[in-house]
């Protein structure tokens, strides 16, 4: 006996590969400069902020060190720190002392 159309089990669809969420978030911390703290899967991590990245790989910018293309497989986790020229503005190296400083 043939089954009806009505009582065929629906299966779900599979989910997408891919969503295109990575490479949203990518491109945001990209246009803002954002320094983030990248751990490598052999426990390495390094600092800086991702200039360019595409399908396959991040290229990493760093101040005073070699800038680095780092392919994604071998990411485990990218972490947010701060804004570029926020950390400038706010870093007590980067305040000039005041004539009311000299005095003291």
């Amino acid at each position: 006996m043939p089954m009806s159309p009505g009582s065929r089990k629906r299966h779900k669809a599979i989910p997408p590969g891919e969503t295109g969420q990575e490479a949203l978030y990518l491109r945001s911390l990209s246009e803002r400069q954002i320094t983030v703290s990248i751990e490598l899967r052999d426990g390495e991590t390094v600092t800086g902020w991702i200039e360019y990245f595409d399908d396959r790989m991040i290229r990493l910018t760093r101040k005073n060190h070699p800038n680095l293309f780092i392919y994604k497989q071998q990411i485990r986790t990218i972490t947010e720190q701060a804004r570029r020229h926020d950390a400038a503005r706010t870093s007590p190296a980067a305040e000039k002392p005041t004539a009311a400083d000299e005095v003291k």
